[in-house]
């Protein structure tokens, strides 16, 4: 998988794009650590991950005194990587 350099739209003056770059952002380094997890440690199984996904779902639906928008974006983007990554290993494919 390659990693995508994506330039920081807030700092480049583009700040109407700002949210999807810093969910791409976030969501390709918690790809990448959950496949490093996966490829260094053998007992790191599906059920760990969907464990740690319920934790995710849990913290989504706790929001009742507002994280913000940006932590909003970044827990977005890891429950999204953990639900590809669940799926990738179900099917097969890693």
């Amino acid at each position: 998988m390659a990693i995508i350099q994506r330039k920081n739209p807030v700092m480049a003056g583009d700040s109407s794009d700002w949210r999807e770059a810093s969910y791409g952002e976030c969501y390709e380094k918690e790809l990448l650590g959950l496949r490093r997890r996966l490829a260094s440690d053998p007992s790191c199984t599906v059920q760990d991950l969907e464990g740690t996904l319920k934790s995710l779902y849990i913290m989504d639906g706790a929001d009742w005194l507002g994280r913000g928008e940006v932590q909003s974006i970044s827990l977005s983007a890891a429950i999204a990587a953990y639900e590809a990554v669940i799926e990738e290993l179900k099917g097969g494919h890693l």
